[in-house]
């Protein structure tokens, strides 16, 4: 069975717990007994695994999984609910943004991605920072991902780790620092901003308009809360 929504579940609620606990995926793949080639395939969801291996997995994290039944999707319709009901006063907050915007210091930057949608009162999750930088700022970046302990993403294993940081070698331009996962979209020229106040301070952002334009995963949600709202 290829392409589950299950496995697909599955596969980021193992990541993130063994990221939580900040384990690599061999040191989880041999507390728990098996291949780091077998643990790699369960994070990439592509195939529905074995019950077992699945319960196997989760105990040497010492976590079980719970089973529920609802409607299609409706987890995310309540996610989005919720979101959309809090002040954004508190979204922002949790966020965390302004330590890591203050330890950026002077590399320009731009807010963008699902980090500029919430700041713009997008109801839409996020689980790391997005900015955008310069190809041409790129040895500063680098500088600074090398300050904040910075491990790159691999595509190629599922887990961070193993690959030159310097967003000019091949991968994902995905970052764990010890501020959070970082996301950037490198460019040749900072898109045109906006300015948002939240508190005593301005964020320079991408509009959002832009910002679902060129992220469909926000555009997505973004669609799917107004579809709902407008129901």
């Amino acid at each position: 069975m290829t392409g589950s929504r299950l496995a697909t579940q599955i596969a980021t609620a193992l990541r993130r717990e063994r990221e939580r606990q900040q384990l690599t995926q061999r040191a989880l793949a041999d507390l728990a007994g098996v291949g780091q080639a077998t643990l790699a395939n369960l994070e990439k969801g592509r195939r529905l695994p074995s019950i077992r291996l699945v319960e196997r997995v989760f105990e040497a994290l010492e976590r079980q999984l719970s089973v529920a039944v609802e409607p299609l999707d409706a987890h995310l319709d309540d996610r989005l609910a919720d979101l959309a009901a809090r002040p954004l006063a508190d979204r922002v907050d949790e966020l965390n943004l302004d330590r890591l915007l203050d330890r950026l210091g002077d590399l320009p930057y731009l807010l963008t991605g699902s980090t500029a949608a919430i700041l713009q009162g997008a109801p839409v999750p996020a689980d790391g920072f997005e900015i955008a930088v310069r190809w041409r700022d790129s040895a500063a970046f680098t500088a600074w991902l090398d300050s904040a302990y910075a491990q790159r993403w691999s595509e190629r294993w599922g887990e961070y780790g193993g690959l030159r940081m310097e967003p000019e070698e091949p991968g994902a331009h995905r970052w764990l620092t010890r501020f959070g996962e970082i996301r950037a979209a490198m460019c040749d020229e900072l898109p045109e901003p906006i300015e948002v106040r939240h508190g005593d301070r301005t964020y320079q952002v991408v509009p959002l308009v832009a910002v679902e334009l060129s992220d469909p995963r926000a555009a997505d949600l973004l669609r799917r809360y107004r579809n709902r709202s407008a129901s």
